[in-house]
């Protein structure tokens, strides 16, 4: 598992700003940034990945807020597996 930075995220969304990113997170259809340092953050690419599959599966906004409300829930297990 790899932490991508924003530049990357918006590469694979195809998004040009990265507003684009955070009204996402704001809306609740892209997941919260992980702190990777003092004034730095990136997201899992497993999470990058899985919201663009459903963007280009066609779900919807409301179905891709539950997938990101699944992935959180990963990250939790993940910490508690550590």
């Amino acid at each position: 598992m790899a932490i991508i930075r924003i530049e990357a995220c918006k590469a694979e969304a195809g998004y040009r700003s990265n507003a684009s990113i955070y009204n996402n997170v704001r809306a609740g259809t892209w997941t919260e940034p992980v702190k990777i340092g003092e004034r730095s953050s990136g997201w899992p690419d497993y999470e990058v990945k899985a919201i663009c599959a459903a963007r280009i599966a066609g779900q919807t906004d409301d179905e891709i807020r539950e997938l990101v409300k699944r992935l959180h829930a990963k990250r939790t297990e993940l910490l508690q597996a550590i």
